[in-house]
């Protein structure tokens, strides 16, 4: 049954937990994502969502449980290996490199596929071109993908908000992941802007056959695009369901909410 589990389940996690001194910031977080499942994952603010995609990229190593991404257990694994291994993520706050051109910030992303060491980079020797060139056809190749090719040459740092989450974006997919991890895609932008971060979201997973779990406060993208929802609240899974079955439930209700007061 588990290893029936484990082909279903491109990510899988098991009795996850992690603590910060006494502080308990996560426990028995337990998931199961398809290999092109979009998967959101909400609650409100401080509630642990970010720690979790700390633990799923090892920038926190769990304190119990495990992480089985594609069938293989991450323990003893640190970000690098895991990325390599098959998870990307954007950040809340957008990490591009500023100064360096579009193209070259998702050439960056593309160094788990750039094969020639570091004699050939320096000595510039023929493999370096080719290589070179394969890494300037694949950035063009993808950010075509998001309208973004003729933007190749401008410094990422000159790009609108909604450009810049785009290309974020991009970078990630750049490394060939299983699964990206988007936290809070849509912060920062407009409707119009929001709208078609659905609609690109929905390609990505479509067109890369690729699964997708992101943190957002924005319902309407979440219950829009979003297969299945785990609602966190103090570290905690409160509620594992479908958009309708997510909104319609109590604890979800008052998590958000608050408890209603009795009528005097």
């Amino acid at each position: 049954m588990s290893e029936k589990k484990e082909k279903e389940f491109v990510l899988e996690t098991n009795h996850l937990g992690i603590d910060f001194g006494g502080l308990t910031a996560v426990d028995e977080f337990n998931i199961g994502i398809g290999k092109t499942e979009i998967m959101g994952l909400i609650g409100p603010n401080g509630a642990g969502k970010t720690t979790i995609f700390n633990l799923l990229t090892k920038v926190y190593e769990p304190t119990r449980g495990n992480i089985i991404l594609d069938g293989k257990d991450t323990h003893g694994m640190n970000p690098a290996a895991v990325n390599q291994a098959g998870i990307a993520r954007t950040f809340q706050n957008i990490r591009l490199f500023d100064k360096l051109s579009v193209e070259d910030n998702v050439k960056i992303g593309l160094h788990n596929h750039i094969n020639y060491g570091l004699f050939t980079g320096v000595f510039r020797l023929p493999k370096y071109w080719s290589e070179e060139k394969k890494a300037h056809e694949k950035a063009l190749e993808l950010l075509d993908i998001f309208g973004m090719a003729d933007q190749a040459d401008v410094r990422a740092d000159s790009l609108p908000y909604g450009a810049q989450r785009r290309l974020e974006i991009v970078r990630a997919l750049a490394t060939g992941p299983k699964i990206l991890l988007l936290d809070e895609p849509a912060a920062g932008m407009n409707p119009s802007e929001t709208e078609e971060l659905m609609k690109n979201i929905k390609k990505i997973r479509d067109d890369f056959g690729i699964a997708v779990m992101l943190i957002e406060h924005d319902m309407k993208l979440v219950m829009g695009i979003c297969e299945n929802i785990a609602v966190l609240n103090f570290g905690k899974v409160i509620a594992k369901g479908s958009p309708s079955e997510i909104q319609s439930n109590p604890q979800v209700i008052e998590a958000y909410l608050g408890t209603k007061k009795e009528n005097a």
